[in-house]
């Protein structure tokens, strides 16, 4: 039976922002919300225990403590919630694990913003552009805060995808926010961009992201081992928007 493991009973949340951070295109959604758990020392908050996830526990560097691959983060000052995952999410559990994410997030009154990369070459000093797609009455919130719209026709795939087809069928107000980022390395600069002009507007808070830039090799390099499973991952698994033209 699929759940979502509340360990900090203590948080208080009120119809929270809950930003996903699946590893998918470029690691943008992953990079972001973990700069955001670091940024604001989120709590832990919840396990998932869905069906299809792998069955293995991982720990910190610095920890001994042994967590689920796939978790929730909490900051009950900003009503803030992140999804942070250490696995891919595969073709075969996506299904299964939108449903158990969708559903919980129905139950707590939560508004998703669903992150994905777009396959994008920058020239040197390019800002990567966003654009913003919505489920339910999430538009607005894109419309409140100028949030482009896509230029092209497209379709976003794997677990992210699932998510927001989910969200949609379920009738959840959700946002995908989608940035371009470079298809083989992991992308820190994406990530900012992401942040700076999509989550932290359409969430209501501020975050300080020039570290993501000053450290942004490091981070390529701390990155660079899940960037090469994810390329292992066949495409219809990984958490990317394509133009509409590549399916046909």
């Amino acid at each position: 039976m699929s759940a979502i493991n509340v360990v900090a009973e203590d948080v208080q949340l009120d119809a929270p922002t809950v930003v996903e951070g699946l590893p998918g295109l470029g690691l943008v959604g992953k990079i972001a919300t973990d700069h955001l758990v670091d940024t604001f020392d989120m709590t832990y908050y919840a396990g998932f225990d869905c069906e299809g996830l792998p069955r293995i526990s991982v720990y910190s560097g610095d920890d001994r403590t042994l967590r689920p691959p796939v978790r929730l983060y909490a900051d009950e000052q900003r009503d803030l919630v992140a999804l942070v995952s250490d696995v891919p999410v595969s073709a075969e559990a996506a299904p299964q694990f939108a449903s158990c994410t969708v559903q919980w997030m129905q139950d707590n009154d939560a508004t998703p913003l669903f992150l994905s990369g777009l396959p994008h070459q920058k020239e040197a000093d390019q800002v990567p552009e966003l654009y913003g797609v919505a489920t339910g009455e999430g538009g607005d919130l894109l419309d409140d805060q100028d949030v482009g719209v896509p230029p092209e026709a497209g379709a976003i795939g794997g677990p992210t995808g699932a998510l927001l087809n989910r969200a949609a069928r379920d009738d959840l107000d959700a946002v995908g926010l989608i940035v371009q980022s470079d298809p083989q390395f992991p992308d820190p600069e994406a990530a900012r961009a992401l942040i700076k002009n999509g989550i932290a507007p359409v969430g209501g808070f501020d975050v300080d992201t020039d570290e993501l830039v000053e450290r942004a090799e490091e981070i390529r390099e701390q990155k660079e081992r899940l960037a090469q499973r994810m390329q292992q991952v066949e495409t219809k698994e990984s958490s990317q928007a394509q133009p509409l033209r590549m399916y046909q």
